[in-house]
């Protein structure tokens, strides 16, 4: 019988990629994947380390795999394996707090998956023995077109990984010291992938990285000319991506994910203004716009800048829908600050927008400094940004009222449009008969906060439905 594995996937869409690669490899060695952990010979816990609350939640699904469910326990000869950015970030500290786990693997051992677990069970754990660790210093891996790899996602949506890695000095993140120096795939490398998920059916292609503005420049050093100012490159890269993606034949969405506003160029501006399969929505982290708290969280950008760029971009691309996040509560921050913040919110009219309470991170230049901000001050920062955010996005969903709209449909009677990333962002409630994984035109009626509404007049969401009925 082939060994049976049950994989949990925690955190971002990056780490999905990687949840994806291992499900590939895992298929490739002639094992079985099931949902039911329970029912698993190997539970693998992809986890995520981002902040607090991530690790928080790790650990609960790693505890609660060994201890069962219910009556159900964890049973003797399973074995459970920890991967992910949890693993990378603690490696070694983890297999002495955590007994109960088999294996630990790391980011570059995501395609050794399969054999990670048949020599565990070719040497059976010794009584008292710790758990393995397969990790070895900082990641270096980067997916191929051809690296194994199977899809979590829905049919019609994939997430492409153009990029590893992070090279910024934000004081508050630890991503860096987990995933490494930034670095890219090639061009090739992604239109080839792309070119084969269209022929799969997939209507959205969703570029994701640390950085994706960044993409291309960590080759910047292998240039004829070293000398000449890498300012006249800026965008270059991800600019020829976007092109050749656009070219690809087939009816597609291009989604642009985790952009950093200091790579931004007027040519990636033009080029997305030019490219119509290119969806008309960017996701941009801003952090802050208070020039002090830009400083202390080294951002690389000044609050003048982003204003700049905001304007540029809307005018260079319109109809742009903007997605960005912002961090309150960071050491320091006054209420002047946070009053510039919201001012700023208010001006911008961001289409989306989340809001990250800081976290102080362990191994962070900012976890270390002084003027930590109480909890409670960052609750009520939080309340107070998200409140007036909402607001904004009752007056931007009311001005689609009367407009048609093209969705794609992610299931019966939801869709979402352009403006909306798969998970994060809002929904537009449709006609139940609209085909699932297919694009559909529809004239929005009504709305509801983030969500927009096509349907016949008087007809409420299923979901909206059920929370009348609850009141």
């Amino acid at each position: 019988m082939p060994i049976k594995v049950s994989l949990i996937s925690l955190g971002c869409a990056k780490n999905l990629v990687d949840s994806e690669i291992m499900v590939g490899h895992l298929h490739q060695a002639g094992m079985m994947v099931i949902p039911e952990a329970e029912q698993a010979d190997v539970v693998i816990v992809n986890t995520c380390s981002f902040i607090d609350s991530s690790k928080e939640e790790s650990i609960n699904h790693i505890l609660e795999v060994h201890q069962g469910r219910g009556l159900r326990k964890r049973r003797r000869e399973q074995k459970l394996i920890v991967a992910g950015c949890m693993s990378q970030r603690f490696s070694k500290d983890l297999p002495g707090a955590l007994p109960e786990v088999d294996a630990f693997i790391g980011l570059d051992q995501i395609t050794k998956v399969a054999p990670i677990i048949e020599g565990l069970y070719a040497k059976e754990r010794a009584k008292g023995e710790a758990p393995a660790s397969f990790i070895e210093g900082r990641s270096t891996y980067i997916p191929h077109y051809d690296t194994p790899r199977f899809r979590l996602t829905p049919r019609h949506f994939a997430y492409v990984k153009i990029a590893e890695g992070c090279n910024h000095p934000c004081t508050f993140c630890i991503i860096p010291q987990i995933r490494g120096r930034h670095r890219s795939r090639t061009v090739e490398s992604v239109v080839a992938e792309a070119r084969q998920l269209v022929r799969e059916g997939v209507r959205e292609i969703n570029l994701i990285s640390q950085d994706t503005t960044f993409f291309g420049m960590d080759t910047w050093e292998q240039r004829p000319n070293p000398r000449t100012p890498v300012d006249s490159s800026r965008g270059t890269a991800l600019t020829t991506l976007l092109r050749q993606l656009n070219a690809i034949e087939g009816d597609f969405w291009i989604r642009l994910l985790y952009t950093h506003p200091a790579h931004w160029s007027d040519e990636l501006i033009r080029t997305i203004a030019e490219c119509p399969k290119v969806a008309r929505y960017i996701d941009i982290p801003l952090q802050h716009i208070s020039d002090r708290m830009l400083g202390l969280m080294q951002r690389e950008t000044t609050g003048d800048y982003i204003r700049d760029l905001i304007r540029r971009i809307r005018a260079g691309i319109p109809g742009i829908a903007i997605r960005t996040t912002f961090i309150v509560g960071f050491p320091g921050e006054t209420e002047a600050d946070v009053d510039e913040l919201c001012a700023f919110i208010r001006e911008a009219k961001f289409e989306r927008l989340g809001v990250f309470r800081y976290s102080q991170e362990e191994g962070t230049r900012a976890g270390k400094m002084d003027h930590q901000i109480p909890a409670k001050v960052k609750e009520a920062r939080w309340h107070r940004t998200m409140a007036l955010q909402k607001e904004i996005a009752r007056e931007v969903s009311k001005s689609r009222l009367g407009d048609e709209l093209r969705v794609l449909v992610e299931e019966p009677g939801v869709a979402r449009g352009e403006a909306d990333a798969p998970d994060i962002d809002g929904r537009v409630y449709v006609p139940r008969d609209l085909p699932v994984g297919e694009f559909a035109n529809v004239t929005i009626n009504s709305f509801h906060d983030y969500d927009l509404l096509a349907l016949p007049k008087g007809e409420l969401p299923v979901v909206y439905k059920i929370a009348r009925q609850a009141q």
